[in-house]
């Protein structure tokens, strides 16, 4: 069976030349799944019943099913779902004043290893379809009866390491005829894989590049992120300022905060000697505590100092706000719980 929502418009077209029917309903049924965002073909009330048997017998529609949702006191809403083949995924909802945002996992598990991070425990399983890239989307909105604006590409996997699958949901999810999200609303994070930041600045696609910078050397970050063995701090800085160049977007760092690891005044410095006068943000994230590693969170008082040492080098900072703490809501936690419990 072909997975019919990870078409375009274009394929869509193609199958349906396959299958004897007119060009035209390929923008329909584009149309029924990501603008009306049905999860059956019988729903498809405009197709004559002879279609919608034939594209029952030739095509399925991907779909997840809520294994568990936990909603924070603030507001925040962690979903775990199950893929058709078992394997389980997570997403995140949150709710801002300007609206509504959406963390969604781009693997099934991860292969990078980032040493506080829970999501790749356990290593990589395998990519996401395009398809299970945009349900996320779509059944927290049908779950939660809201509209999502933004959407952050940055839970549990690698974007850069599903590449092609990635750059097609979001090619999907912004197109006009169905969910049209703006792209600019689009952020995609990723730990430093130098190879897809250069081939992202060639897409024509200007989402925002969040760059997991977590160390201002590569001594610190070989410790905490085996990818740094791979790509060094001057080939990822390059790679960002030919991105800015490029797309005219500016890049965010992401920092974790580790406590006695990166959050000294010394670790500040360096990275401010390092992204000084280049049009960037740095979002420092105070990390969520995980049972299996032995790192914790910086303490407030360390993550202050952190951060006026950028203001005083005229660097555009903020502190993350820490959301959905008292439901697991960093990544790959409540993954990992489901399966301790032995499912």
């Amino acid at each position: 069976m072909k997975d019919i929502k990870s078409f375009n418009i274009e394929e869509l077209k193609t199958e349906m030349k396959e299958i004897g029917e007119p060009s035209f309903r390929a923008e329909q049924i584009f149309s029924w799944l990501h603008e009306k965002k049905v999860n059956s073909f019988e729903d498809m009330s405009n197709l004559s019943k002879d279609l919608r048997t034939k594209l029952s017998k030739n095509y399925e529609i991907t779909a997840l099913s809520e294994v568990r949702s936990l909603k924070s006191e603030d507001g925040t809403v962690k979903f775990l779902y199950k893929l058709k083949d078992g394997q389980v995924i997570e997403s995140v909802l949150m709710s801002y004043k300007h609206g509504h945002s959406i963390c969604v996992s781009s693997q099934v598990g991860c292969r990078m290893g980032c040493v506080f991070c829970a999501s790749t425990i356990d290593g990589l399983v395998r990519n996401l379809t395009p398809s299970e890239l945009l349900e996320q989307v779509y059944e927290a909105e049908r779950s939660c009866n809201v509209n999502i604006s933004n959407i952050v590409i940055m839970g549990s996997g690698e974007p850069m390491d599903n590449y092609d699958n990635v750059i097609k949901f979001i090619r999907l999810i912004s197109d006009e005829h169905g969910k049209n999200i703006s792209v600019r609303n689009i952020t995609l994070s990723t730990c430093g894989l130098v190879p897809g930041i250069q081939r992202l600045a060639d897409e024509g696609l200007p989402v925002t590049l969040a760059l997991s910078l977590h160390a201002p050397n590569d001594e610190l970050r070989k410790t905490i992120m085996p990818v740094a063995k791979a790509f060094s701090v001057a080939e990822i800085m390059k790679a960002c300022d030919d991105y800015f160049k490029k797309t005219s977007r500016r890049v965010t760092f992401e920092y974790s905060m580790i406590d006695g690891v990166n959050d000294t005044t010394a670790c500040a410095e360096e990275l401010a000697r390092l992204i000084k006068g280049k049009n960037c943000h740095v979002n420092l994230i105070p990390v969520n505590k995980i049972k299996e590693r032995s790192f914790s969170r910086s303490k407030d008082d360390n993550i202050s100092k952190f951060k006026n040492t950028l203001e005083k080098n005229r660097i555009n900072v903020t502190i993350r706000r820490s959301m959905g703490t008292d439901i697991d809501a960093a990544c790959g936690q409540l993954r990992r719980s489901f399966m301790e419990e032995g499912n």
